[in-house]
């Protein structure tokens, strides 16, 4: 009779196991490192579109040997959702034992995407963002505007967020959130080129869509500054984008999928992926006045990265429900 068992983790249990955000940027990036040594295997995600607009749900799979790590993510984005007190972002993930092939723990992807997506953009701004930022511009203060913040609240001095939201009481719930866990000085903005200019990092987290809104203007967003379009390029007009110094992602060719099915239809040449910073390949911020982004479009290996420790961490606090296969 087969005995193998897995570990179902629910959202609470994920959270509850105590995984920090200065943890959770480190196994990131050491998941990017790897990746820019060619050491990881993650082809581009597959998705299909229920319903049409710019509704998605995506098999998201990559193999990290450095990590011992293999497994799928199978996550959806519905931008209504709000209409029905649900989540944007809800989801599955797989772990399998790379030895044998056996699924060991299938847990919640909420937390864990919302913790990853904004580590990504931490460990891109490590390289890209200068060293003294201290004023951050969100736009959009749902949950990546907040795991955002978070991120880059563990590796810059930040004293002060401007806060950009067309929802009123979603920018209210963020600057009592962000000032009371964090202690910064949080401004909410009426206008979004208040989030922009004046800031030395600027964070967009509104939807994804296919056809972008193009909010920021040209001339916004200073010399010196970092951005990270965390929702593609929706926020940004195609020529404010180009006057970036250097425009990066977190991988080539998954930019290059979405281009072939309508996303990205006007952007500035890639300097790099990430990974490619991370060990060196490609510079990353060279001098003080450079306007420099990452949009970064959520890679499986950030989800593998961190699944394991959750994993680990559960099964040592004995958080989750063993069942049978």
């Amino acid at each position: 009779m087969n005995k193998e068992m897995l570990l179902y983790l629910s959202q609470s249990d994920v959270a509850s196991v105590g995984l920090t955000m200065a943890e959770v940027i480190e196994l990131v990036e050491t998941g990017f490192r790897e990746k820019g040594k060619g050491r990881v295997e993650m082809p581009p995600k597959p998705g299909i579109h229920p319903g049409e607009g710019d509704n998605f749900i995506h098999a998201m799979p990559a193999y990290i040997p450095a990590m011992n790590s293999a497994g799928v993510k199978w996550v959806s984005g519905f931008p209504e959702n709000y209409k029905r007190d649900l989540p944007y972002i809800s989801g599955l993930l797989i772990l399998n034992d790379p030895e044998t092939g056996l699924p060991i723990s299938v847990m919640d992807c909420e937390w864990i995407t919302a913790m990853r997506t904004a580590a990504a953009t931490a460990v891109a701004a490590r390289q890209l963002a200068r060293a003294d930022s201290s004023t951050l511009g969100v736009l959009g203060c749902g949950v990546q505007g907040t795991t955002n913040t978070e991120a880059l609240n563990v590796l810059f001095p930040l004293e002060k967020v401007m806060a950009y939201d067309v929802n009123d009481e979603a920018v209210a719930a963020f600057v009592e959130d962000i000032a009371n866990r964090f202690g910064l000085t949080v401004v909410s903005v009426k206008t979004p080129k208040e989030a922009v200019t004046g800031c030395d990092l600027v964070v967009t987290a509104g939807p994804i869509l296919k056809q972008p809104h193009a909010t920021i203007q040209p001339g916004w967003l200073d010399e010196g500054a970092f951005a990270s379009l965390v929702d593609f390029d929706s926020y940004w007009h195609p020529d404010a984008m180009k006057e970036a110094d250097k425009f990066c992602t977190d991988d080539v060719p998954q930019l290059h999928h979405y281009q072939e099915v309508g996303y990205f239809r006007d952007i500035p040449p890639i300097h790099a992926d990430v990974g490619e910073l991370v060990v060196g390949k490609k510079p990353g911020r060279e001098t003080p006045d450079e306007r420099t982004m990452t949009c970064n479009l959520g890679l499986a290996i950030d989800d593998m990265a961190v699944a394991p420790a959750i994993y680990q961490k559960a099964r040592e606090k004995e958080i989750g429900a063993k069942l049978p296969l």
